[in-house]
């Protein structure tokens, strides 16, 4: 655990020094609050962890993943203020906080930070722009076009956790110059975790304890968001298995990288194991 505690470290002193960095001092204190609050960074992890199986050097991505936990973090705000939910990883919500409008301008003040760690490789650049598409576009589907089936839940999943997990290993990716054939085959291993990430997280809104969890549960069937459980009538165990069947995607996916054996690539399948199974 000593070696990704190590790149968390990286990732979290980074974040900080970047946010440290934003004016005024008004909206430094809400990007803060929002961002350094907790947070498990998987999606920045997993850019240094590609990076690193594709053969390159972890520092070259710490940028990009903090990058990517930005981008992350800015679509919480807005979605919590979707869903009214006053708690985000069991701290108060930004907009709870500071009110809607303050809550806005940290989303687009993160992101302006964001896309300016990316501006250094038009790639990454073009990655992430991407995935803010499909995000958006899921964060609009749910809202005026909900999914009445299992196949329109899992573009959905897709859009709205998946895309953000492909920019992730993406970026990891284009920092050690992989070719365009292994910066694909990384990031469709990721899109994969991301929507066994979502299915479980589906799961846990029906299931877990909130204290536990670290937010409110039961929002989705309150808020009559689409999820899994709801929108398919699968039990958890059925729902589990099909975020099972994603991990294994995944996997195959790692697999087609032809990535030599190493400490990172071992890590990369552990993330697809623990998707499936976490409780946070």
């Amino acid at each position: 655990m000593e070696y990704l505690e190590q790149r968390r470290e990286r990732v979290e002193n980074r974040l900080e020094a970047v946010l440290d960095g934003v004016e005024p001092a008004a909206l430094r204190e809400q990007v803060e609050h929002v961002s350094l609050s907790g947070g498990k960074r998987v999606r920045p992890t997993l850019a240094i962890l590609v990076c690193e199986a594709a053969g390159g050097d972890s520092d070259d991505a710490v940028d990009f993943g903090v990058g990517i936990e930005l981008v992350h973090n800015a679509s919480l705000v807005v979605d919590d203020i979707i869903d009214e939910s006053p708690v985000r990883r069991g701290e108060t919500a930004a907009h709870a906080e500071y009110g809607h409008g303050s809550a806005i301008i940290a989303s687009d003040g993160l992101l302006g930070e964001a896309f300016g760690l990316f501006l250094q490789d038009e790639r990454a650049m073009r990655a992430v722009s991407e995935a803010m598409v499909e995000l958006g576009e899921g964060e609009a589907t749910e809202l005026v076009a909900q999914p009445t089936t299992r196949e329109e839940y899992m573009d959905l999943a897709r859009r709205k956790t998946g895309a953000l997990f492909r920019a992730a290993a993406e970026v990891g990716a284009i920092a050690a110059d992989a070719d365009p054939e292994t910066v694909a085959s990384f990031g469709d291993y990721a899109e994969h975790v991301g929507v066994a990430f979502q299915i479980r997280d589906d799961v846990l809104d029906a299931t877990a304890d909130s204290e536990a969890l670290g937010k409110p549960t039961g929002q989705d069937e309150e808020m009559e968001r689409p999820s899994l459980v709801q929108v398919a009538d699968v039990d958890p165990e059925t729902a589990n298995g099909l975020a099972r069947d994603r991990a294994d995607a995944a996997l195959d996916a790692l697999d087609a990288t032809d990535a030599e054996e190493s400490q990172a690539l071992g890590y990369l399948r552990d993330l697809a194991e623990f998707v499936v199974v976490r409780e946070r």
